[in-house]
């Protein structure tokens, strides 16, 4: 052998026990999160969990997680709003424990949250995106954040050195970001937590160029309730203002200067349904494409963590901070307790203790987002955070004591959408809803739904006699949550 041939072959083994050494090394160590994160993700519009859109191939990266992980049927939030859920992702309260009812409220950054119980446990974390809490970030090693709701085109992101103005579109950008971090600034040594938050799909859904194109001769399935008259539904349904026919804004929401937009309208002149069916369209493909573009970025992660050997000891989580309506009951947006918006998607990848291609169906909540976190790398969960860990979930196994219903309330009213405040308490068959307050009928209006058969809650069955003992079984049920989970009564 020639002393090249030496020198090459050394190196080539030199190099190979280095990597294994890397490897051996960073499974060693405690588990990494990567928590990816979108704003206004509905359900429906992942392939994985079926529907309407199962056949449009949108969401290819994201039903991976699926395929290698699992994926929970029946994740929901605690208050379908921006703010308040990411409120309760960081501390694992409802609202009205950390003091996040609505969008406008302030955020008390001092408070308990996860991120800081993990810091102060040698684990590094990092927020990158949008967070949509005012204020300086706490507890996170290196934070760069997207400034209130944050921009599509070019966005600005503020850090505790100032704020720096990126080229190009957000979701392209968080994920830069994202990678950089992972790339330049995370150390090797410490187990980490990533929390990688994408703008996309929020309204006024605008794609990055490359889908635009791609989506603009798609036409995509209506939902059964697009023409819905809500005449099994109560005050609240009647009376929103958050309509693709009345609501939604033919300049910043369809963009209809856009010439191909320009061009139909000016030649088909729809009117009535026919509109309806246009805006919708216009809306799915804009909102679609964003979807695309979040599905895309995925990928990009999923491929570095691979590519770096962090993939095979790095829990991959990817939910929502609620769901939203595609057009179902004539809508879009979200904050009601009806399923599309009351639900949101949760998928995770844990090599090694999720077995792949699982499914869970028991009733799990953003409230317990931060104990999963903290029980993942090991740490102790505090007493007084309100939601459960997810790991046992996770491994299969469904605690004996695990809840049988969820508590929801929602407060932001009279603001914008004109949604009524409303609490409620849900199985996982049944629901029962209670709007309150001003403008509600004698200050209270009550509705019943049986999911099993009626999925898609079209009809309340609050005043059939038949279901009268089920009404006094589900509101004892909400009053024991209320007790439980601490409600003010002045809050109810």
């Amino acid at each position: 052998m020639n002393k090249r041939n030496f020198i090459k072959k050394t190196s080539l083994g030199l190099t190979m026990l280095a990597a294994t050494n890397s490897v051996a090394a960073e499974e060693a160590k405690k588990p990494n999160v990567v928590w990816i994160f979108s704003d206004d993700h509905a359900v429906q519009a992942i392939g994985a969990y079926g529907g309407r859109f199962e056949q449009e191939n949108l969401t290819p990266n994201i039903d991976s997680l699926a395929k290698d992980g699992m994926l929970f049927t029946r994740a929901y939030v605690a208050n379908s709003i921006c703010a308040p859920s990411r409120a309760t992702l960081l501390t694992g309260k409802h609202s009205h424990l950390n003091g996040k009812y609505d969008n406008r409220d302030s955020f008390n950054h001092d408070q308990q949250q996860f991120q800081k119980i993990l810091q102060d446990s040698d684990c590094q974390t990092a927020m990158i995106g949008k967070i949509h809490l005012a204020g300086n970030m706490q507890g996170f090693d290196y934070w760069e954040v997207l400034p209130g709701q944050g921009r599509y085109t070019d966005p600005v992101f503020v850090t505790e050195g100032g704020r720096t103005q990126y080229v190009g579109h957000s979701t392209d950008i968080v994920t830069d970001r994202a990678l950089n971090w992972l790339e330049n600034d995370m150390d090797e040594s410490k187990s980490f937590m990533l929390m990688v938050h994408y703008k996309a799909p929020h309204r006024h859904w605008v794609p990055a160029e490359r889908f635009k194109k791609t989506f603009s001769t798609r036409t995509f399935p209506e939902p059964e309730s697009l023409f819905d008259d809500y005449k099994g539904r109560g005050t609240a349904a009647r009376l929103q203002d958050m309509s693709i026919r009345d609501t939604m804004r033919m300049d910043r929401d369809l963009k209809q200067t856009q010439p191909e937009r320009a061009a139909y309208l000016k030649q088909h002149n729809p009117q009535g349904d026919d509109l309806v069916r246009w805006k919708y369209q216009t809306y799915m493909k804009d909102y679609l494409a964003c979807i695309a573009g979040v599905d895309e970025n995925v990928g990009r992660i999923l491929k570095y963590l691979k590519d770096a050997g962090l993939d095979r000891n790095t829990v991959v989580m990817y939910s929502s901070d609620q769901g939203f309506y595609l057009g179902e009951h004539g809508w879009f947006d979200k904050r009601f307790m009806y399923e599309e918006s009351f639900r949101t998607p949760l998928l995770a990848r844990w090599p090694g203790v999720i077995k792949p291609g699982s499914r869970n169906n028991d009733l799990v909540q953003n409230i317990d987002f931060a104990e999963t976190f903290l029980d993942i790398v090991g740490t102790p969960i505090p007493d007084d955070m309100q939601g459960k860990s997810l790991v046992p979930l996770m491994k299969g196994e469904t605690p004996k004591d695990w809840r049988t219903s969820l508590y929801y309330h929602y407060y932001e009213y009279p603001a914008v959408h004109s949604v009524r405040k409303h609490e409620g308490v849900a199985t996982k068959r049944y629901k029962l809803i209670r709007f309150y307050g001003e403008d509600v009928p004698n200050a209270e209006e009550w509705e019943l739904y049986d999911l099993k058969t009626d999925p898609n809650e079209m009809k309340s069955l609050h005043d059939d006699p038949v279901q009268k003992e089920r009404i006094e079984e589900m509101k004892k049920e909400l009053q024991r949550l209320r007790e439980f989970y601490e409600v003010p009564k002045e809050q109810s």
